[in-house]
């Protein structure tokens, strides 16, 4: 059956989104706290980012709301400049508040080219600030990547139906 998808839920997506998260809640326990409080979250098991001059990344992933799953999301970036290699990440973002979720299923969430992550690495502290309700942090899936550059990031929403 493989990647068998019905609406915004995908069984196979559903794991590897829980497992990306247990690693980056593994590698740093304050995460939990985001968890806990978030309005909401959406997490990208595998982003691939690739590029020479002109790069990219691309990944999909699954959206809670109160912890449940609400539907999932695919991601593209657009990047430019000096850059070369890829790479694999996860990413996580938490929706503080009604306001950021909605916004976010909405597809009005994109990232200003300034806008960076919280690289988590084991033991780092986790000091995100919030963005307009949002917080955002990535985990490296082999490759050393200290800031993870979002800008350009765009999302799209698809609910279960």
């Amino acid at each position: 059956m493989g990647n068998a998808q019905i609406g915004g839920w995908n069984p196979e997506l559903e794991k590897e989104s829980k497992e990306a998260l247990d690693k980056m809640l593994e590698e740093s326990p304050t995460l939990a706290t985001f968890v806990s409080k978030a309005y909401g979250y959406a997490v990208f098991p595998k982003i691939t980012k690739a590029g020479l001059a002109i790069g990219g990344a691309a990944g999909t992933g699954m959206v809670y709301k109160s912890k449940e799953i609400v539907g999932s999301s695919k991601l593209k970036q657009a990047s430019f400049g000096l850059q070369t290699g890829g790479q694999q990440y996860s990413e996580v973002i938490f929706f503080e508040n009604r306001e950021a979720f909605e916004h976010f299923i909405n597809d009005k969430l994109k990232f200003d080219a300034q806008a960076s992550a919280v690289a988590i690495t084991k033991g780092a502290s986790i000091d995100a600030a919030n963005a307009n309700g949002v917080a955002v942090f990535t985990r490296v899936k082999g490759g050393l990547m200290y800031e993870a550059s979002i800008g350009g990031q765009h999302f799209k929403f698809e609910g279960l139906d």
